[in-house]
């Protein structure tokens, strides 16, 4: 049945309002449903609600100003726009079907019903259970703000709201999924974010069917770009705020999704996703440094033992000076598959970690790579070699900013393992070829993956290559299609 051509209007009896919510809510069945019933000027008045998403102290002094209304008003036939006058509320609206009721109430709002009258009152009274805003894991930075998003709408708004403090700046908010009912607000600044990238999106997120969004903004990210079972990121993900608004005044568009603590940035492309706070909290050459430092790290995550493999098969490849590269000691067990024993044991503490307590994840870790490691080598599973390379690659991995990026080098560097091994020589070119030509037919939302390198873009590359200083950057990113191409005004 389709809910949106049955929009039931509300009767204007309140019992049949309340046999309407038993039936469809399960009033009276579920505990933190309810329903208050008083007495205003010989008219019944019910007040809906639902346990654990209203703040009850905001309730409860909407409640006394209307039962004041008692002591002095007069009978009125108008007893609706008193009881709307007299509710201490900024947020006060009007709708007039039980649909719309049924929504905002299971939603922390309160519905207010006076009997005899066909509209009911929305009251914004929602208090999500909830943290406090604190600073990511996996975005910290040295010096830098520490109010990370958290799981609430409202609040992640307000972060944004607080650096942003521009009368264009918009949230639209729209509600997805038929059971769920779940919170999505489109971000963007109405003069700098093109037009027809945020039509794209409320097209997309408008179009989504479906019972419920669990998974939040992941789901939704999935709805939007259809990535299928490409591996490599086509959004970015932030839990930082001071991040989120530095994408907002670039012109790109945000996401917000309730119950997720991090915000979907579109579009971005593959250099989005190597970048870090931490460069914007230094100066401009030490951002420049680890920049660099990082990206080194990101290329031995997914080159380095698919070249050193390929030393290991072909040793007449490497000049006399560094000849050295290479197993010094033998193995019945092939290097191959040595180093994928060693990464999949290194996938196993990582997702062990996640899995262990806190206070107990640190003395695993030392127990699986002193003890395990060591005793792997000395029995001759291992070579030295495979560990060392296996273990450098591994930390490039964590040097990624983008926890999904960086799974996506480790399915790249597979790849290119067992084509090495296969092809040596030409399995490494021709791998590399179809690993670059692959991310270049990429498209985030119709903007090229592997811009600035691929198409070209001399300014925009170089700000890659070097953080410049916030003064020495004026224009935004042409890739997003900015309305106002300067930071700066002029």
């Amino acid at each position: 049945m389709d809910r949106q051509k049955t929009m039931l209007p509300i009767p204007d009896n309140v019992a049949e309002i309340e046999d309407y919510m038993k039936r469809r809510i399960g009033l009276g069945d579920s505990f933190d449903l309810g329903v208050r019933k008083i007495k205003i000027l010989k008219k019944d008045v019910h007040l809906y609600y639902t346990n654990g998403l209203c703040d009850t102290s905001f309730i409860m002094r909407i409640l006394m100003e209307i039962v004041h209304i008692n002591d002095n008003e007069k009978y009125s036939s108008q007893l609706e726009k008193i009881v709307e006058n007299r509710t201490i509320h900024q947020s006060v609206e009007i709708v007039e079907t039980m649909d719309e009721v049924v929504d905002q109430v299971l939603s922390g709002l309160i519905a207010i019903i006076v009997d005899g009258e066909t509209e009911a009152l929305i009251v914004d009274t929602r208090s999500y259970p909830g943290r406090q805003p604190e600073e990511p894991d996996t975005e910290k930075v040295v010096r830098g703000s520490r109010d990370g998003f958290v799981e609430n709408i409202i609040i992640n708004t307000a972060l944004t709201r607080r650096r942003i403090r521009d009368e264009r700046l918009r949230f639209e908010m729209n509600k997805v999924g038929e059971r769920s009912k779940t919170d999505i607000a489109i971000a963007y600044v109405k003069d700098i974010a093109d037009e027809d990238l945020l039509d794209i999106i409320r097209k997309e997120i408008k179009s989504i069917n479906v019972d419920g969004l669990t998974m939040a903004d992941k789901a939704v990210e999935e709805f939007i770009v259809k990535q299928g079972y490409n591996p490599y990121p086509v959004v970015r993900y932030t839990e930082r705020a001071d991040v989120a608004a530095t994408h907002l005044l670039e012109g790109h568009i945000l996401i917000y999704v309730d119950t997720s603590p991090s915000v979907i940035i579109t579009p971005t492309t593959y250099f989005h996703h190597v970048q870090h706070a931490e460069e914007y909290r230094q100066s401009a050459a030490v951002g420049t440094f680890i920049r660099w430092t990082r990206f080194f790290g990101i290329l031995a995550s997914i080159f380095l033992l698919p070249l050193w493999m390929l030393f290991v098969l072909q040793p007449d490849l490497l000049p006399d000076k560094i000849s050295y590269i290479g197993p010094n000691d033998k193995s019945s067990v092939p290097v191959l598959v040595q180093i994928f024993l060693a990464d999949l044991g290194i996938e196993f503490l990582r997702i062990a970690a996640i899995h262990t307590p806190t206070p107990l994840s640190t003395a695993m870790g030392l127990i699986a790579a002193v003890l395990i490691g060591q005793i792997a080598v000395d029995v001759g599973l291992f070579i030295p070699e495979v560990i060392l390379y296996v273990s450098i690659a591994s930390v490039g991995t964590f040097a990624t900013p983008s926890y999904e990026l960086s799974a996506a080098n480790k399915i790249a560097r597979t790849f290119l393992l067992i084509i090495v091994a296969i092809f040596k020589v030409p399995g490494m070119v021709i791998g590399t070829t179809i690993f670059i030509l692959f991310l270049a037919q990429m498209r985030s939302l119709n903007t090229p993956y592997l811009w600035p390198l691929l198409p070209f873009n001399f300014r925009a590359f170089m700000q890659i290559l070097v953080r410049r200083s916030t003064p020495g950057s004026k224009i935004r990113p042409s890739i997003v299609h900015p309305r106002n191409r300067y930071k700066q005004p002029t």
